[in-house]
Formats: structure tokens, C-alpha cells, sequence
């Protein structure tokens, strides 16, 4: 049996509806979890001044808890930047357009490229790689623009971002949220990502050529568009030789590949994956940067840092306070505002799932629904990120209702929030893959509805197998 509620329970509960509500209507939650923490802190403390600080001490609570999947990232798209602008990537990328014999095979060809890319490298820089190269070759052998869009979109935005097993961004976020380990999070979402992932390409794919031999295909097409360096990288790119970009264009990947056999062999996980990929990432931008640009090499180093940094926090702006809430509902809590929960709490997201299965009946399928739809609701905002911390916390607390299955529902949910979110539905997520295939982002997103919503039925149905 579970605690009694008390008004801490009533408050965080409350504001869990509201931050649903107002993504349902898309707009920012990040007041609403702010008023979240202060109100929490009011109800716990019944101090203006200690809720107040609350607010403040639960973001840098959340920034230290985020801190590493935020670095990771800038620096995966700080070294990205590097291999754009010195021409690295063509000649990465060169060798697979050999295979793109026709439009079937390009379709999986340059879907399956971006999905691995997109591991070590994060979808949004690795559209970018390979767009202004695959995009003209995938065109002269009549796979249209709308087609290229849809696979990298699905396969990069989709399956890699959804599954995040390299850099584990999206795990890391939902793990904290559920009160479990990342690993956890990894591995009951390897099946959830195939299925989903397998559904949803081939169900893209085989809409994609009936509508081509209709000739019922909108190409969506708007602009030719072509990826190019800036003035002062075009002049620097002289200067790294043909033999140099094939070197590098080697040792990046083959880098990449010994750091999975290091993570396999020395059983890395979690932290310690993410720091060896972000080291090694760090030393690539370093290598290149320093063969490329030679005496400006100790300043461009600094300039690519910065950039990277600047695209993490804006990518994690708006989930920090969102993060800093949800921790309140487990851990966070007591390092926040002290031993106040009540006795015998386990945190308030347990104390409210373990009320909730007194009183509703709960079971697999009502609680690997709603996984779902919090997260596709989480991910209307256009981000994928911001509300998984949510996801998170609505698992756990569907779990301890049902009495097991935490780890399948925080996986669910994540899927479906990058699915919805991180760039396959919402217009505005698709922008990055519509601007360098030169396709309409609406009519992108229109066409992966269909794919999308069939993928998550199905993989909800085998998420309630599994709990």
C-alpha cells in the first residue's frame, strides 16, 4: 500500500496536466514548470524566499544532470562543422554513391547511410554531410527530391534519433525521468526501435512508388538548394589535398568503430560511453582542424567550439526547466528542498502511480496507450526533447500502478516523442531535411503522417506483448 497523498501530490499532479495541456494547444511549457517548482517548493516549505531559490537550484540541479548529453552534443556538431567545411564529408560519403543504382536502392541506400551517420553524429549535422552530396545522385537515377527527404528523414530523425544509442541524448532524458538506469532504457527500446523503424520505412516506401507510378507524386519541390562553405572555409579548404581528405575520411569512421569495440570489451555504458565518444570526437575536431587551417588552427579550434556549444544550449534551452520539474518527482526532490516528503515516500511519482492503481485498473494496454500518446503529445511542440522527461515520469508512474514493465513504457514513450517530435510530423522539426532536398517542409511532414501513425500502432501493440 502507498502513502497517504498530501498537497505536494495534488500540486505536482496538477501541473503534470497543465504542462499536457499547454503542448496541446503548442505552446512553450517552460513557465508552466517553472510556476511548477515554485509552487512545490511553496507547499513544502511554506517559504516565499526558499521556493524562490528552489526555482534557481532545480535548474542548476537539471544543468548538472544534463550538463554531459549537452557537451556531447555541441561537440559532435562542433566537429561536424569541421568536416562540412573542409570537404571531408564528400569524400566520406563518395564511396557509397557508387551503390545508388536506381531509385529503389537509393531509397534504402541513403536512408540506411544517414540512419548510422546520424549515431555518432546526431541527425541534424548528418543531413548536412550527406544531403549536397547523395541528393544530385539520388535525382540523376530518378528518385525524387520528396523521395531522398522522406528516407533521410525517416531513418535519421526516426530510427537513430529515437533509439540515440551512441550519444544517448534521448535514453539519458528519459531514464532520469522513470528514476531508472540509462541501460535500462537502451535495451527495451532495441526491439520498440525495429519495429517502428521497419513498419515505418516500408510502409513509406511502398506509398512512395505507388504514388510514382501513378504519377500521383507531389515533389513538393521549391527550391534547388546546395549546401556550400563560407568565403573564408572555401579558401582554407584548398589547403587540406586530396590525399589528406581520404586519410581523414578513413580514420573519423574507423575512430568511431574502435570506440564501439572499446564500449563492447570494457562493458561501458551510460557516462563512460558518452565521454569516450565525446573525447574522440574532440581529438578528430582538434586533428582536422589543425591540419586544415594550420596557423589559424588555435583559433578556428576555439570558433568551432563555441559553435557547438551555442547549437547545444539552444537545443536544450527550453528542456532544462522543463527537466528541472519532472526531477522534483523522484531524486531531485530532497537535494532541492530538503528531507520534506512525507514519510515513507518514494518519491512523488511512485507515491502517485501506487494511488492510482488503488483506485483505477490498470493493465499493459491501457498503460502502453497512453505511453504513447504522452509522447506523441510531448513532441507536438517540435522538439522530441522537451517533454520526454515527462514521458519518463508518466511510465514510472503507470508502472508502479500495473507492477512492472518501467523500463518498456519510458522506451515507448521515448519512441514515440522523437517519432512525433524530433523531425518526422511536426512542419517545423522537418526543416532541416526539407531546406537541403529543396522540398515544402508541409508537404514532407503530410507525407510521413501515414508511415508514422502505422509504425506506432503496431509497435504499441508489440510494446504491450512485452510488459
Amino acid at each position: 500500500m502507498g502513502i497517504e497523498l498530501n498537497a505536494l501530490h495534488w500540486v505536482y499532479m496538477l501541473f503534470i496536466v497543465a504542462i499536457i495541456v499547454v503542448m496541446l494547444f503548442r505552446r512553450d511549457t517552460s513557465l508552466i514548470c517553472i510556476l511548477g517548482i515554485f509552487c512545490l517548493g511553496l507547499a513544502a516549505t511554506t517559504s516565499i524566499y526558499q521556493s524562490i531559490m528552489g526555482i534557481f537550484n532545480s535548474l542548476i540541479y537539471a544543468i548538472k544532470e544534463l550538463m554531459g548529453t549537452i557537451l556531447i552534443i555541441s561537440v559532435i556538431t562542433a566537429m561536424s562543422k569541421e568536416l562540412i567545411s573542409s570537404g571531408i564529408n564528400e569524400t566520406m560519403v563518395f564511396p557509397f554513391t557508387k551503390l545508388i543504382r536506381g531509385p529503389k536502392l537509393a531509397y534504402w541506400v541513403i536512408g540506411i547511410l544517414m540512419m548510422i551517420i546520424s549515431w555518432f553524429f546526431w541527425p541534424s549535422p548528418a543531413v548536412a554531410i550527406l544531403g549536397a552530396v547523395l541528393l544530385p545522385v539520388a535525382l540523376k537515377v530518378k528518385l525524387p527530391a520528396m523521395g531522398v527527404a522522406v528516407s533521410m528523414n525517416l531513418f535519421g530523425h526516426g530510427i537513430a534519433l529515437s533509439g540515440d544509442y551512441v550519444i544517448q541524448g534521448a535514453p539519458k532524458l528519459t531514464a532520469d525521468g522513470a528514476g531508472i538506469p540509462v541501460a535500462d532504457v537502451v535495451q527495451a527500446s532495441i526491439p520498440l526501435v525495429i519495429v517502428m523503424g521497419a513498419v515505418t520505412t516500408i510502409a513509406a516506401f511502398v506509398f512512395l512508388f505507388r504514388d510514382m507510378r501513378k504519377n500521383t507524386l507531389s515533389s513538393g519541390r521549391i527550391v534547388e538548394k546546395q549546401t556550400e562553405a563560407n568565403e573564408s572555409d572555401r579558401f582554407i579548404i584548398k589547403k587540406l589535398t586530396p590525399k589528406m581528405k581520404v586519410i581523414f575520411a578513413v580514420l573519423v569512421p574507423l575512430l568511431f568503430i574502435t570506440d564501439i569495440i572499446i564500449m563492447f570489451t570494457a562493458k561501458l555504458q551510460g557516462g563512460d560511453a558518452t565521454a569516450l565518444i565525446g573525447g574522440t570526437a574532440l581529438f578528430i575536431l582538434i586533428l582536422i582542424t589543425s591540419f586544415t587551417y594550420r596557423k589559424r588552427s588555435l583559433e578556428k579550434i576555439t570558433s568551432r567550439f563555441i559553435e557547438g556549444l551555442q547549437f547545444g544550449f539552444k537545443v536544450f534551452g527550453p528542456v532544462i526547466p522543463i527537466a528541472a520539474f519532472f526531477y522534483l518527482g523522484d531524486a531531485g526532490f530532497n537535494s532541492i528542498f530538503g528531507e520534506l516528503l512525507p514519510k515513507g515516500s518514494h518519491g512523488l511519482v511512485n507515491d502517485l502511480g501506487v494511488a492510482l492503481a488503488s483506485t483505477v485498473p490498470l493493465n499493459s494496454t491501457v498503460g502502453a496507450v497512453t505511453s504513447t500518446i504522452t509522447g506523441a503529445i510531448t513532441g507536438l511542440d517540435g522538439s522530441g526533447f522537451s517533454g520526454i522527461s515527462l514521458v519518463g515520469s508518466i511510465a514510472k508512474l503507470f508502472s508502479a500502478a500495473i507492477g512492472t514493465g518501467t523500463a518498456t513504457l519510458t522506451a515507448l514513450g521515448q519512441v514515440a516523442a522523437i517519432w512525433v517530435g524530433g523531425g518526422t510530423l511536426i512542419p517545423w522539426a522537418v526543416i532541416p531535411v526539407a531546406a537541403i532536398c529543396g522540398v515544402d517542409a508541409f508537404e514532407l511532414a503530410r507525407r510521413n503522417i501515414k508511415p508514422v501513425v502505422i509504425g506506432l500502432a503496431v509497435t504499441t501493440i508489440v510494446a504491450i506483448f512485452m510488459i
